[in-house]
């Protein structure tokens, strides 16, 4: 009988490059970057890392279709180091091989890495993603807005709530980002954004506006990860954090096929959330949660994730997002770092960048930004469509948490 992988793994160090228009480094530059500021925090040699997973989604915009790039950027000891992609949830799944190969005996001491370098390529989003020969039966054609807007719209007739009032909730979420944004050096966008700004920007697909929609990005960001004897050799008692849980739940057709799924949540989110609390141990994540990283692609999808998380009851976002449940002094802050709307998305990157964040804020290394006595955190990683994704969902806390 499976028993998890709850405070079976540390976290001993972490790095994150500073995000941005990185038009004077290469990928391998950006994952140097976090590397170092990593293996400095973990106090190791690069020699004893025994294993390492590279988290990157698009090989044609810069290293290949191999984790070479990283073994030789890094000058990793020739062990054991693997590829792979999971659409934007690609940053976490790095984590998770790397969290799994040391939980499961197999590793001592394992890297996770993910990059991302796409404002070389020119373009205002992400380049486009192939979902295979049977994409066109499940999958037509949309934009990322165009498919998140119908999100929107399917959320507010479910709920019956006026589109008006979804759209102010919306415009407080990226406000909020920006706000917290600010405060971070590492952050792309860096300028706050008064509300009436937002709510008259130019439409993108409707009711996104131009604010609604995260951007893209340069960046790198990375975990080494132990057994807690090893970390409790090495660091003191509060100097490293522990995995919780860590789970991933993947669509398998049903929400395009048939009209079980409505159109207003995440059916992957929700999965994967009730499967990490239970990991977990989370009774009441409202209650016992201190903040929470989730993917804000667009301000809906951070709305929506509120309710699959369990945070909010469902159709009640709106009023806790207006309320400022989800600000930096309410009950559950989100984005304490400015999220992906300050960020930017370099794909391999961004379920670590979150991480990273939560990393901080429970060793209180946080700066301006740092919360008070937080003690368990969540990331939520978003890969793909409202209809066909990838949820990755991790929890972290400080040892005895």
């Amino acid at each position: 009988m499976t028993s998890g992988i709850r405070d079976k793994v540390a976290i001993i160090g972490m790095g994150c490059s500073k995000f941005g228009e990185r038009f004077d480094c290469d990928a391998q530059d950006l994952m140097l970057e976090a590397f170092f500021e990593a293996r400095e925090d973990a106090g190791i040699g690069t020699n004893e890392i025994d294993a390492a997973w590279l988290g990157h989604a698009m090989p044609e915009q810069g290293m290949g279709p191999t984790a070479t790039p990283a073994s030789v950027a890094l000058r990793l000891p020739n062990i054991p180091v693997t590829r792979v992609e999971n659409a934007c949830a690609t940053g976490t799944e790095a984590l998770r091989g790397a969290v799994y190969a040391v939980a499961s005996g197999a590793s001592r001491m394992a890297l996770a890495i993910g990059v991302e370098k796409l404002k070389d390529a020119g373009f205002g989003g992400l380049p486009e993603f192939n979902f295979g020969p049977r994409a066109s039966l499940y999958a037509p054609s949309m934009s990322a807005p165009g498919g998140f807007a119908q999100l929107a719209s399917a959320y507010s007739a479910k709920y019956a709530i006026d589109p008006a009032d979804v759209k102010r909730a919306m415009a407080h979420i990226s406000w909020k980002s920006h706000e917290n944004g600010v405060l971070n050096p590492k952050a792309h966008l860096r300028r706050r954004v008064e509300m009436d700004t937002i709510m008259k920007a130019p439409m993108i697909a409707a009711p996104l506006g131009l604010y609604d929609c995260c951007g893209v990005s340069d960046g790198a960001a990375c975990a080494i990860v132990t057994t807690p004897e090893v970390a409790a050799s090495l660091k003191q008692k509060h100097d490293y954090v522990m995995v919780k849980a860590l789970q991933l739940a993947v669509s398998n057709g049903v929400e395009a096929s048939h009209s079980s799924w409505d159109g207003a949540s995440i059916t992957t989110t929700r999965n994967a959330a009730k499967r990490a609390y239970q990991e977990a141990g989370i009774k009441d994540p409202r209650k016992e949660i201190s903040l929470i990283e989730v993917h804000d692609c667009f301000s809906i999808t951070e709305l929506v994730t509120m309710e699959d998380l369990h945070i909010s009851e469902d159709g009640a976002a709106v009023t806790d997002v207006l309320n400022g449940f989800y600000d930096r002094d309410g009950g559950v802050p989100c984005q304490i770092d400015g999220g992906l709307k300050c960020f930017g998305h370099p794909i391999g990157a961004s379920g670590l960048r979150m991480a990273y964040e939560v990393y901080l804020q429970l060793l209180a290394r946080a700066g301006e930004r740092q919360l008070d006595n937080p003690s368990i955190g969540l990331t939520h990683n978003l890969g793909g469509f409202p209809h066909e994704n990838v949820s990755g969902i991790g929890i972290y806390g400080l040892p005895g948490a």
